[in-house]
């Protein structure tokens, strides 16, 4: 969400860089459809049909045997992602011990992936089971706090991202609030990019000033995506209303026009658009009229 290893575009502002951990959102009919997993997901399609096959599986030993598939290559490789993810969400005892053995078989360099794979990158979403177990037994308010303390540390990785993105209301405000009062570049980008992982729509009003004018909030242009990011992995009519508004707004303000931010003939803002139909299936303007209005 893919480049096969989900998150790439973030990893610069985490210290894991190398590892993975899986965006994915399908068939929630209130929000738009996002995967850095797949090129244009959508309804229909083989891809779509696995994806919801995966998704929605309840028995922890059906996705296991999935992981063990895509570890022999008689799988396809994307599956483990999503099958681990699954896993976490399930929070099952006897296979969160399971995922702690495999990762430490890793670690040791006892697992051989498929040609071209590298097991390590299986370690994050494989540490997001057992985040996942700790939250059940800690609750959301207690799992916020410890995360938002290794954030502040600088001691974190990409599971804890994923795992502080699923924590619901109030992790947007924290992070929001934490973005605005970093006091350098490195702590602004970190905070930026951790807003980006959150659903909660909290996130909608300052993700859209700062891709809007991400120069006014001292962010170099080229962080400007983490806010694009952001307002897509929300998925609702009214985060993707702010997105297209912001991107008029940026356009109009000529925010995105150095040259240096062209990517394969393309400029910035073109190029952004194009990872809306890439991660999400349709274009900005095909979401906002099929999404609802979010209920009051």
């Amino acid at each position: 969400m893919c480049r096969l290893v989900t998150l790439m575009a973030l990893l610069g502002a985490l210290p894991q860089a190398g590892a993975a951990q899986v965006q994915l959102r399908f068939g929630d009919p209130a929000r738009a459809t996002y995967s850095e997993l797949h090129e244009g997901l959508r309804e229909g399609t083989p891809a779509a049909d696995s994806v919801r096959r995966i998704m929605g599986e309840s028995k922890p030993s059906v996705l296991w045997k999935r992981v063990r598939l895509a570890l022999q290559d008689r799988a396809p490789w994307p599956d483990a992602f999503m099958a681990i993810t699954r896993l976490a969400e399930l929070r099952s005892a006897a296979y969160a011990d399971s995922a702690r053995k495999l990762s430490a078989r890793i670690e040791q360099g006892r697992v051989q992936a498929p040609p071209g794979r590298d097991a390590s990158d299986l370690l994050e979403p494989l540490r997001a089971v057992a985040l996942e177990r700790e939250r059940a037994g800690s609750g959301d308010d207690a799992m916020r706090k410890a995360l938002l303390a290794k954030v502040d540390a600088g001691q974190y990785g990409l599971a804890d991202a994923w795992e502080l993105g699923r924590l619901g209301p109030c992790t947007a405000e924290a992070l929001g609030k934490r973005f605005l009062a970093a006091k350098g570049e490195p702590d602004r980008v970190r905070y930026l990019t951790l807003l980006g992982f959150s659903s909660d729509p909290a996130g909608i009003p300052l993700l859209a000033r700062v891709y809007a004018a991400p120069d006014s909030f001292q962010v170099p242009l080229k962080f400007g995506a983490r806010a694009s990011d952001g307002l897509l992995w929300i998925g609702t009519r009214e985060s993707l209303a702010a997105l297209k508004d912001a991107r008029s707004r940026a356009k109009a303000r000529g925010v995105y026009d150095d040259p240096s931010l062209a990517r394969g003939g393309y400029d910035f803002l073109a190029n952004d658009s194009s990872v809306v139909i890439s991660r999400t299936g349709k274009w900005l303007d095909e979401w906002i009229a099929a999404l609802p209005p979010a209920t009051r």
